[in-house]
């Protein structure tokens, strides 16, 4: 193990702090910002040190302690040496009384520490409280408190008994959901993304076995102290937010090896002996057959896009198949629908994969379903010229290609239409952090969510006038807190941005208790980020968040490929206008697709090269370097009427943004954003 130097720790002179606060981190950054912020905010009245303990992240984790927390102890390790052994380093160097082991990808309540150190005075038999830990959308997790996995409570749990029986005191042990949550409980364990730990039980009990990689080490120090004889309790007094996962997704093979690996760890260490040996068996076959089953899940959902895929190029290749052997009067030949439609669906989804159009991460999938089809194209139609028997088909083969790769292409349009274009948000704080958030939306070529409006704090004496008074027309006033969940209830809101320089963590945990059986979803802004984390994701909505500064030297993309690639679009949707004509008669007027047939003569200007599809609007021509070659566009980039606000480095900026990430993804996005919400330029 290869870890960095452990820091001094502190002077004889200087008194304990109350707190040592251990957090260890793993290519989480932003999630790890906002912790240590509800950290500081948590601190009030006593004396807290916090300890960052970074596993070898890429993602910059380190440099941004150092530069916007230059008090905490940062242990930059070398390699990723596992939770349990990070947290070590840093239990070893702390000198607080109680030491709080904390997730990165939590929030604190404003008063978690002094509630948390106030129980633990008050009940010096205690070695270790938890408090109650909430969803990301405000539910109860139940990890909050825990009994060990015997085989009776495993047995339980795996058959699903625990979850249709919950409030019986046998099937409902494992996670004590017959005890009400608002009662202080002795548990077996606690979960280790929030756990304060007396120093005294750690000296007795021993710190984290470092065999646990990732996962179970909490049980097993818990296990351990409760066997030194201190209690484990559950307080809900106060309560955290935790996002779950972030470092380790629960999808990967990666996350199924570790957990199931460390609950049979777990089962061999302190289970021997407890029970008969051949329901301990069982139980380690049962974890077995569920890790196979969470694996074999986890492989189902990833190849379903796949799949479908598959599928879809065999019906299109059957059909177009089936229309040649009946306009050519032939048998049909059964070898063609078992050979030849199944390798291009085969060759097609191939090309796919090494392209990246199965990567989440990926922002080229449109273009990898394009040159994936084009890549099953040429691989069959090879074949067609070495294989004599197959020869009849490269009439087939060739008529295939355009249409399948204009359904996957436009598939892939109307699903990411469908995710991005009808979320809509409400900021819940100060009309300051609301122009905020709408000033950098209005800069941004394809925002994550629009922004309709904000909710002020309407606690009386707590909230500034001025905080609360609108300062744009386009940004209303829509309520108070008392309103949120009517306001997202019965207006349809999908997001809900709580900005944390105007909001207290109390209250945003107050608020996402009350929306928990609403389809929302809950994203942070802290004062001066600019993206917002949410769970599972953080959503950059300002360019700068997405680019950094710009350069001053950059090699742009071809000009002339996207006119090229702007021509051929306006000219596809020029061919199927005759179709689309009828269909968007019987269209609202507000409808896309009816503004779409309405823009014929601008897509004429576009094939015949006098406008481009998608580029500048007409007053920021002259502002536009020349090199830059944007030119003035049936859909400006500035897509918003809010852009107009905008001062002209920002305009500028935006512009940069597309000219260096133009795509064809990127240009759909826009054009999509332009007809659901705005008129277009013609």
């Amino acid at each position: 193990m290869s870890a960095g130097p452990i820091p001094d720790s502190l002077p004889p002179d200087v008194p304990d702090p109350d707190v040592s606060v251990v957090i260890v981190n793993y290519n989480v950054r932003d999630f790890l910002s906002q912790a240590v912020r509800s950290v500081q905010t948590a601190s009030r009245d006593l004396s807290v040190e916090t300890w960052v303990v970074d596993n070898n992240s890429i993602d910059g984790s380190v440099d941004m302690l150092r530069e916007d927390f230059p008090r905490v102890h940062v242990i930059a390790n070398r390699e990723n040496v596992g939770f349990g052994a990070a947290n070590n380093q840093a239990i070893h160097a702390s000198a607080g009384r109680y030491i709080l082991i904390l997730n990165p990808d939590t929030i604190l309540q404003e008063d978690t520490l002094t509630a948390l150190v106030a129980f633990m005075d008050a009940h010096p038999e205690t070695g270790a409280a938890g408090c109650q830990i909430l969803n990301p959308d405000g539910t109860f997790a139940p990890e909050s408190r825990r009994s060990f996995p015997t085989p009776a409570t495993a047995f339980y749990r795996m058959t699903g008994l625990s979850r249709l029986f919950p409030r019986s005191p046998r099937f409902g042990r494992y996670n004590l959901t017959h005890v009400p949550r608002d009662q202080v409980t002795d548990v077996d364990a606690l979960s280790g993304s929030c756990m304060m730990v007396r120093r005294e039980a750690i000296r007795q009990a021993g710190a984290f076995d470092e065999d646990f990689f990732m996962y179970g080490e909490d049980l097993d120090l818990c296990f351990r102290i409760q066997k030194a004889g201190w209690r484990i309790v559950y307080t809900p007094d106060t309560q955290i937010i935790h996002y779950k996962g972030e470092s380790t997704k629960k999808g990967d093979f990666r996350y199924v090896r570790l957990f199931y690996g460390a609950m049979l760890l777990f089962m061999d260490k302190h289970m021997t002996g407890r029970g008969s040996r051949p329901l301990a068996l069982l139980l380690k076959a049962g974890i077995m057959i569920r890790a196979g089953m969470t694996l074999c899940g986890n492989t189902m959902r990833r190849l379903s896009a796949p799949l479908a895929d598959a599928a879809l190029v065999i019906v299109i290749v059957s059909a177009v198949g089936a229309l040649r052997f009946w306009m050519t009067d032939t048998s049909f030949a059964v070898r063609f629908f078992l050979t030849i439609a199944p390798a291009y669906a085969l060759a097609t989804v191939a090309g796919i994969l090494l392209l990246g159009g199965y990567d989440a991460r990926s922002r080229n999938h449109l273009r990898a379903a394009f040159l994936g089809t084009v890549l099953g194209f040429l691989i069959v139609g090879t074949l067609s010229f070495f294989i004599q028997d197959i020869a009849f088909s490269r009439w087939v083969v060739a008529l295939s290609l355009p249409v399948a790769a204009a359904i996957l292409v436009a598939g892939r349009v109307v699903r990411a239409a469908r995710q991005r274009g009808s979320r809509k948000a409400l900021l819940v704080g100060g009309a300051g952090e609301a122009e905020r958030l709408r000033r950098m939306l209005a800069s941004h070529p394809s925002p994550p969510f629009r922004l309709e409006g904000y909710v002020s704090d309407d606690r009386s004496g707590e909230t500034d006038l001025e905080e609360t008074r609108p300062v744009s027309p386009a940004l209303p006033l829509l309520g108070g807190m008392s309103q949120l969940r009517d306001l997202v209830r019965l207006r349809g809101y999908t997001d809900i941005v709580f900005a944390a320089r105007d909001t207290s963590n109390q209250a945003i945990f107050t608020a996402m208790r009350n929306l928990h059986d609403l389809r929302v979803h809950v994203r942070m802004l802290n004062e001066g980020d600019e993206h917002v984390v949410g769970k599972s994701s953080v959503a950059h909505v300002s360019l700068a968040s997405l680019q950094g500064t710009m350069p001053e030297v950059v090699s742009l993309p071809s000009a002339r490929a996207r006119r090229l690639r702007h021509r051929l679009m306006g000219l596809g949707v020029l061919a199927v206008w005759p179709l689309l004509w009828p269909v968007a008669r019987l269209a609202p007027r507000s409808s896309p697709l009816r503004r779409l047939v309405g823009l014929r003569s601008g897509l004429v200007d576009v094939v015949r090269g006098r406008l481009a599809l998608v580029g500048c609007a007409p007053i920021d021509a002259d502002r536009i370097p020349r090199n830059w070659d944007v030119a003035c566009a049936l859909f400006p980039v500035m897509n918003t009427s809010a852009s107009r606000e905008l001062e002209p480095d920002e305009r500028l900026r935006a512009y940069w943004y597309y000219v260096t990430h133009a795509s064809i993804a990127l240009d759909l996005e826009i054009i999509g954003s332009h007809l659901r919400y705005h008129p277009p330029t013609a």
